[in-house]
């Protein structure tokens, strides 16, 4: 099979996308795209699972009209989001969102039992309110007593199409329930948890096949014939995969979308007290990597000022109005608990500002400049730290997700951090979820491989720095206003 399929499921937007590799170069073709978003209910927050399933049906049925009879396919999705099931393998209820609000406050309940030093020892995962440790913690007691089955969000996707339930490392790492001495459940946890092992399926690490879209579903929908392989299911996973290799220079990434996570790839994790107190998180990547990782507020600021805003402005839009606007004129602390699902974002980041005696943005073009500003400088702090913890200097800074089509973003990084930053490729998630498939069929010998075709493939923008007017006197703003 010499067609693959990625699919690819963010926060608010997920597609298919075609990789095919020719002579050493890769290049895709997306054949569906569609929106995604959680809905509000009865003042909680859920995902529509049955429509994601929908949405890859009709990009699968796309792919047999373009003429594809055969293909492997590969679901990446975002982490730490699950779903029950029951004996008979039907949904028990609707699916969390991570931006629910029940988990409010659930995290100081459980350090106040569980030490979260003692948490951390075990599975090096940072202390984040959605985590699903904390999720689980605040979920009905008795419903989870019924669940014969906890799958996370792509295992589910992989279930309903082929039959098989599985937990895939990359992703089940993000709950904060895996062991890294024994690499598997914590029983500690679950029996905190009032869960048991059987509750999860095996798990699954990327490269493995996963069977086929069952017969059924091809027949009621004219379908190609498409072996399922576990990719990395977890975005970030995939997009780490992504990233193209610098030879001879030490690079980190970030990968760039709803959230920035910036990071390094490792072999060990690096689950010490100093790491713990930074608050770094040591995710299983694929063939037995860890990302050593901070998640970072990210583009869901932006996302939710154009959203309020009407969406007037296109994401290029607005970057051009914020190019046009004073530049540090205000700051945020992107990373704050108050931004991660305000009532209004816009009127958040206004009172932020007022709060700690700053001008406050008043036209689009401010509030995205408030951002932008703010992420460049939120990368330079968290970069320094991650220095400090893998004790190595890092020469060159990788930006790969759509943040890496924000050229003032990627310029004011460059600026601030002062080093040479690399965008692209855009595409890196959907190119980590093909590489994986590539490797199965044996296309491309190793993940190296793969990096080197994907480096070759897609260009990248160079960004060096250039000299910020008062850069202490900003940093020394900057320090202010996390104490603020």
């Amino acid at each position: 099979m010499n067609k693959h399929i990625a699919v690819d499921i963010g926060a608010s937007s997920g597609r298919l996308v075609v990789g095919t590799l020719q002579e050493g170069k890769l290049s895709l073709e997306e054949i569906h795209r569609f929106s995604n978003g959680f809905k509000e209910r009865g003042g909680s927050c859920f995902w529509d699972i049955d429509y994601l399933l929908d949405q890859i049906i009709v990009g699968l049925r796309q792919a047999k009209a373009l003429g594809i009879t055969e293909c492997t396919l590969g679901i990446d999705t975002w982490a730490v989001d699950y779903v029950l099931l029951d004996a008979a393998g039907s949904r028990i209820q609707e699916v969390y969102a991570y931006r629910d609000r029940r988990t409010e406050g659930v995290m100081e309940e459980v350090a106040a039992i569980l030490p979260p030093d003692t948490v951390y020892a075990k599975t090096g995962i940072q202390q984040l309110t959605f985590n699903t440790l904390y999720q689980l913690y605040a979920h009905d007691r008795k419903e989870l007593a019924q669940a014969d089955q906890i799958l996370l969000v792509p295992d589910y996707l992989y279930y309903r199409l082929g039959g098989r339930k599985i937990n895939e490392v990359t992703n089940a790492s993000t709950t904060q329930l895996l062991n890294l001495q024994t690499g598997d459940f914590d029983s500690g946890l679950l029996s905190f948890l009032h869960l048991r092992r059987e509750q999860f399926a095996p798990l699954t690490a990327p490269g493995e096949s996963l069977g086929f879209v069952q017969d059924s579903l091809v027949r009621q929908y004219d379908l190609p014939r498409c072996q399922l392989i576990c990719v990395a299911t977890h975005d970030t996973a995939s997009a780490v995969l992504g990233v193209p290799v610098q030879k001879g220079r030490s690079a980190a990434y970030i990968s760039s979308g709803t959230w920035s996570l910036l990071g390094v790839e490792l072999d060990q994790p690096i689950n010490n007290p100093q790491a713990m107190a930074a608050n770094y998180t040591n995710e299983w990547g694929a063939y037995g990597t860890y990302r050593f990782l901070k998640n970072i507020m990210g583009l869901w600021l932006i996302q939710e000022v154009r959203r309020l805003d009407g969406e007037r402005y296109s994401f290029a839009g607005l970057a051009r109005l914020a190019g046009e606007a004073e530049g540090f004129r205000s700051l945020i602390p992107c990373n704050a608990t108050r931004f991660l699902n305000p009532g209004n974002m816009i009127e958040e980041i206004r009172s932020a500002c007022a709060e700690s005696g700053q001008p406050v943005p008043e036209t689009p073009g401010q509030l995205a400049r408030c951002i932008f500003d703010s992420l460049a400088l939120s990368y330079r702090s968290y970069l320094q730290e991650l220095e400090e913890l893998t004790g190595t200097a890092v020469e060159v800074l990788q930006i790969v997700g759509g943040g890496a089509n924000n050229g003032l973003l990627c310029q004011l990084t460059a600026d601030v951090a002062g080093r040479e930053v690399l965008a692209g490729p855009t595409e890196s998630t959907a190119l980590g979820n093909l590489a994986v498939q590539l490797i199965h069929a044996g296309s491309v010998a190793n993940i190296s491989e793969a990096r080197a075709i994907i480096g070759n493939s897609f260009p990248m923008a160079s960004y060096t720095p250039r000299p910020v007017p008062q850069l202490e006197e900003l940093l020394d703003r900057w320090e202010a206003l996390h104490h603020h």
